[in-house]
């Protein structure tokens, strides 16, 4: 499969079928592309504008919400329930985390996770092998409680970061992604457009893949 992030929380992740998935597309607000192309799932981890702008999504694609699990094309969806802040989301409301089984490998994305997960949030999340993660701070969680997250995640050897502070949102009350890769200290890959992920070639050990905002 190939994962193409277009910015802040939104990825468009490509199976060798065909099958496309965006997550959280944000509104015309938010400086980055819009995502390009039709999709055939969307996942929506809360409705804030820059997370929920499901008519920027060209197609008829399935949008999916909130706890619940699905089948989508041969791939399986799972919604986790968590919060937008630390204390129950009482400042920001609700977070759904969203797992998915796509040719072989187990990903999430996280949303806009804003706490560390509890065992009963871990668990379904135990065989995680990629992840994307915000770790900006501000308005989720930041370097230091995202590298405690990954820390918790036993078969997790992916880390795609993201909701951090670029170019494009520099004047964002986010910091940006080098904070989170000198708190991690892990081997760093960069990659300028979309980078390609399958079982064959998954590394040993963890890795931060820094993908280029599209």
């Amino acid at each position: 499969m190939k994962i193409l992030w277009y910015g802040h929380a939104c990825f468009r992740i490509t199976t060798s079928d065909g099958t496309v998935i965006i997550t959280d597309p944000y509104n015309e607000s938010v400086p980055y592309k819009p995502p390009e192309g039709p999709a055939h799932i969307v996942t929506v981890s809360h409705d804030h504008f820059d997370h929920s702008a499901v008519a920027r999504v060209k197609g008829d694609p399935e949008v999916l919400r909130g706890v619940g699990e699905w089948t989508v094309r041969g791939i399986t969806v799972r919604g986790i329930s968590s919060f937008h802040d630390p204390k129950g989301g009482k400042e920001r409301g609700r977070n759904t985390i969203f797992k998915f089984a796509v040719e072989g490998l187990h990903l999430a994305h996280l949303g806009d996770l804003g706490h560390t997960l509890t065992a009963e949030q871990l668990k379904p999340l135990e065989d995680i092998q990629v992840v994307m993660i915000p770790v900006g701070g501000f308005y989720t969680i930041g370097p230091r409680e995202a590298k405690e997250v990954i820390q918790a995640l036993p078969a997790l050897r992916v880390i795609i970061p993201m909701h951090y502070r670029t170019d494009a949102v520099k004047d964002w009350p986010i910091r940006p992604v080098q904070e989170f890769l000198e708190a991690v200290d892990l081997t760093v890959r960069e990659f300028k457009g979309e980078a390609e992920l399958g079982s064959r070639n998954l590394p040993k050990a963890k890795e931060v893949w820094v993908l280029s905002y599209a």
